[in-house]
């Protein structure tokens, strides 16, 4: 369709504009004036229209809707009309023309109903003429009754919903000549622009998807064009099944021992009907990245996805069938989630199925080289990666075979860096690794300044992540406004394995030789100085993190057997790592949400989800493909697992208990000592069934020292300085007297992990965050997704106050209930967002859940109004609480996210740092300002994903 370009196009802008019916135009920056003007006019009043005074800041408003979809898309794509309406409405809220922007969210609001009604009263009738559907055997008419009998099917059963409208923007929408793929995208996106308003069309949405995977799935699998619908795949989906199996296997997807199930037996125990829970967002992030497909084109469905991880988890079970069923349910429930890793692999020819690895890089350059390999053949089946490089000599240290010195340990994390980006996971996450380093290593201060945009780029790792591992010894240091030496470890190489008092001790014998000019390379500084450097940077660039070496050495149940060096790239995984051995977790969360109730947790339920998980999760040991035989090693002799949880956020929403709130503390602390009790018993079930661990004797599991109990080892090494509840409720000694007898399954049990993904693909909160925002977008790599709080939709509806101000308000406040004066004051603390809590509150639950974890958690902190007084405070009080780890700092910008109309989700609300830096008081920790970094939900983190 060609076009003359007008006389108002720009090249500072898109060339083109995708319109509603899928054509393009050329853009033309006169009428986004007029829209501009209008809005104006509609606040002023007529007479303003002419003045001399508008016409310059309209043309000035005009140019930055330009400028800003050059900056998101360039001058060389196609932006959608309603892209540009969105900038149009943000850059009058950057300018703070509120009203204006007012009057332009209620005029497209009012268009938005008028092209409705318009559609709504054809809907009926014929259209205004013929439509041809452009397929793969060619050009057929529009099948409108399908067309009206898909979307009324999407919307059965959904309070709140009107298949008329989704019907009535779909056929505004329609062209002939339309291919059937943009058919197909056009009834999603129809559903989509109503998300803001009304959450319920995010089901909506994830149905008419749902409604185009069937077809291509059963297409490819029969050979010709099928269009089921849900009531015929629902009878067909046994039959359907057995198909993807058997093409999965030929096509050298899945394991041929899939074929040797009784597939009449699984398909029968399929539940069709859970296809329709999905959200929009959980739906396309599996049609994206997990779902099974031939050259591109998707053959497996959503329960034939989640039978075919339990399939792959059963394998070596006695009773595969009943077994399987038994996984199934569990995963297609939404009760537990396996992690990424296990959902892309399970029943696969390579079921590289565990999360997370740790490794501990050796001071020698065949080594170093070999730890880089093990990397990338760790990473290339989705394997997420903690390298600790404290071993590795400083800059300077003396090097025997050449007689010359050290370039330190910097030069081979950038080779690291570089070949986490190269692998990167077939495509479907990026590669991802964090290095780890101890607080008195040399190059230290480099290492602080890996993450910063200015400096020599060749010793700069701007992909890689960065954590400190941090001895008690140094914070009580920095307490008492002491010294604190940086030492290579090749001349202090014991310091690397001891902890608690024992390092304490060492290290002041090594100062001690240093002073005596025993030690050749080493330097001192005042350990608050080196504090405030590591917060600065820690806000300046979002790294290194804080974690603590102590509390994971000294409560870790496997001390007999070796030491915890780091943890992993997401800070939850405290495992030993030697030359011999490379630690390995096997990761899965439990859905608290699914298992709480306006009267508190189904203790039953959750004991049987539980039960079942921990069993999940041992068998990944068994049959999972190690790439490296370090790893078999390791996690066949100790046999760790992570089961964590997810859903903490929605969990609170049922119960009516805001974050910051004693109430919230006490039900952190008590559904993780469920967790963990049931968790224990269930692996000394296994135990009873299958053997104890290898490495079991001598463990603090073999002495009855369950979690709980650690503590008390952390508070006598730092003589009673620890601020960490003991107190119990269940019967923890029938469990202990249990553990002694039978031993336990799995050396680790616990760890709670960030959940990214797999909470999208449930439809909760992830992990233990808090609530980010009550309305924003979210970006991952499945595209931008519009996230509304249905919980919090549902209490405004109750109460009268969901309406079209409503959402533009929470646009306009960065999702934000509290400057928004008719929202009762219950429901701003409900809702109160993740900046508007007191992060003292979530180290507090944190701590009441470390206290049941043999492991760690992923835990952000988030600071509304950052400064260094409040980050010195926030991660001593961590330290303090017992905590074995933190992860990301999320700090507030100065200049929010933008306020785009979420319309059609192209915004990205959630993860838009400024430029200009945000202003620091001068603190007792940070000494100078720094731009805020971290971003809440990041595209190109592997932990996010």
């Amino acid at each position: 369709m060609n076009h003359p370009v007008p006389t108002g196009a720009t090249t500072g802008a898109p060339h083109q504009v995708l319109r509603r019916d899928g054509s393009t135009t050329s853009y033309d920056q006169d009428r986004v004036r007029t829209a501009i003007t209008k809005a104006f006019l509609a606040v002023e009043g007529s007479g303003v229209g002419s003045s001399e005074h508008l016409r310059p800041q309209v043309a000035e408003l005009t140019g930055q809707v330009g400028a800003a979809l050059v900056r998101r898309g360039g001058t060389g794509r196609a932006a959608h009309v309603e892209e540009i309406q969105d900038q149009v409405e943000l850059v009058l809220m950057r300018a703070g023309l509120q009203q204006v922007a007012r009057a332009y969210v209620l005029y497209r609001e009012q268009r938005a109903q008028d092209r409705a009604k318009e559609s709504a009263a054809a809907v009926g009738g014929p259209l205004a003429g013929p439509i041809g559907v452009r397929g793969p055997l060619g050009t057929a008419p529009l099948d409108e009754e399908r067309l009206t009998r898909v979307v009324t099917e999407a919307s059965a059963a959904l309070a709140d919903t009107d298949p008329g409208l989704v019907l009535a923007e779909v056929r505004r929408n329609l062209y002939d000549g339309i291919t059937a793929e943009e058919l197909a995208l056009a009834q999603i996106m129809a559903a989509r622009t109503l998300v803001e308003r009304e959450p319920a069309y995010a089901h909506v949405a994830a149905r008419l998807l749902l409604d185009k995977l069937r077809s291509e799935a059963v297409s490819e699998l029969r050979g010709d064009v099928q269009q089921p619908d849900q009531a015929t795949m629902a009878a067909d989906y046994p039959h359907y099944f057995a198909a993807y199996i058997e093409r999965g296997i030929s096509e050298e997807l899945l394991a041929g021992e899939l074929a040797d199930f009784d597939l009449a037996r699984l398909g029968a125990a399929l539940k069709p009907e859970r296809d329709l829970d999905f959200q929009f967002l959980g739906l396309q992030t599996l049609y994206d990245r997990y779902l099974q497909h031939v050259r591109g084109v998707r053959i497996e469905l959503p329960q034939a996805f989640f039978m075919r991880v339990a399939m792959g988890l059963a394998l070596r079970e006695d009773d595969r069938e009943r077994r399987a069923i038994e996984f199934y349910e569990l995963l297609s429930s939404f009760d537990f989630m396996c992690s990424t890793p296990t959902l892309f692999n399970s029943g696969t020819r390579r079921p590289q199925l565990s999360s997370c690895f740790l490794t501990t890089v050796q001071d020698d350059l065949e080594r170093i080289f070999l730890s880089l390999r093990d990397n990338a053949l760790l990473s290339k089946y989705a394997g997420g990666l903690g390298n600790d490089w404290t071993p590795v000599r400083g800059l300077g240290a003396h090097i025997k075979g050449t007689n010359g010195q050290s370039q330190g340990v910097v030069p081979f994390l950038k080779i690291a860096n570089d070949t986490a980006i190269a692998v990167n996971q077939g495509g479907k996450r990026k590669g991802a690794a964090c290095a780890y380093l101890e607080t008195w290593h040399i190059d230290l201060e480099e290492f602080l300044d890996l993450r910063k945009n200015t400096g020599d780029d060749r010793r700069r790792t701007h992909d890689m992540n960065t954590a400190n591992w941090v001895p008690d010894l140094f914070l009580q240091r920095v307490e008492a406004d002491g010294e604190w030496t940086l030492f290579s470890p090749d001349e202090v190489p014991d310091l690397h394995d001891l902890y608690g008092t024992e390092f304490a001790e060492r290290y002041a014998a090594y100062e001690a030789a240093a002073d005596r000019g025993e030690i050749r390379v080493h330097k001192r500084l005042r350990a608050v100085e080196l504090w405030r450097r590591m917060l600065t940077m820690l806000f300046e660039t979002g790294h290194p993190w804080i974690t603590f070496k102590d509390p994971c050495n000294l409560r870790s149940p496997q001390q007999h057997a070796g030491v915890v060096h780091s943890s992993n790239l997401c800070t939850e995984i405290t495992l030993n790592t030697s030359i011999d051995e490379v630690a390995v977790c096997n990761l899965g969360s439990v859905n608290l949400a699914r298992h709480t109730g306006p009267l508190g947790l189904d203790s039953a339920r959750l004991k049987a989800t539980v039960d079942t998980a921990v069993r999940m999760l041992d068998n990944v040991i068994d049959i999972n493909h190690y790439t490296i035989p370090e790893a078999r090693r390791s996690n066949e002799r100790h046999r760790p697992v992570g089961l964590g949880l997810m859903g903490y956020q929605d969990a609170l929403f049922t119960l009516r208990l805001p974050v910051a709130s004693e109430e919230a503390v006490a039900f952190a602390d008590r559904s993780m000592e469920e967790i963990s009790y049931y968790a224990v018993a269930a692996s000394a079930d296994l135990a009873a069934e299958r053997g104890r661990y290898e490495s079991f004797d001598g463990s603090l599991w073999s002495k009855g020292v369950l979690p709980v109990d650690s503590i008390a080892l952390v508070a006598e090494a730092r003589g009673g300085d620890l601020k960490m509840d003991t107190t119990t409720t269940l019967d923890w000694d029938g469990l202990r007297a249990r553990v002694r007898e039978v031993g336990v399954r799995n050396s680790n049990i616990m760890a709670i992990a960030p959940t990214a993904t797999i909470a999208n693909i449930t439809g909760v909160n992830q992990s233990i965050e808090p609530l980010f925002r009550n309305l924003f977008v979210k970006a991952n790599m499945s595209g931008d997704f519009t996230v509304v709080n249905p919980y919090l939709v549902r209490d405004l509806k109750e109460r009268g106050l969901w309406d079209d101000v409503m959402i533009s308000d929470l646009k306009y406040h960065d999702g934000s209930l509290g400057p928004i004066s008719r929202v009762p004051a219950d429901l701003k603390a409900l809702y109160a967002t993740a900046f508007e809590i007191e992060p003292k509150w979530l180290v507090r639950a944190a701590s009441g859940r470390q206290k049941w974890l043999d492991q760690a958690q992923s835990l952000n902190l988030y600071l509304a109004e950052p400064s260094g007084r409040k980050l010195d405070e926030l991660y001593r009080s961590a330290w303090r609480a017992g905590l074995k780890t933190t992860y990301y700092l999320r700090a507030q910008s100065a200049t929010h996210v933008e306020k785009s109309t979420l319309a059609t989700t192209d915004g990205k609300l959630n993860a838009v740092p400024v430029s200009a830096p945000v202003p620091v008081p001068a603190p007792s920790a940070v000494p100078s300002p720094v731009p805020a970094a971290c971003s809440i939900d990041d595209p190109d983190c592997e932990a996010c994903q």
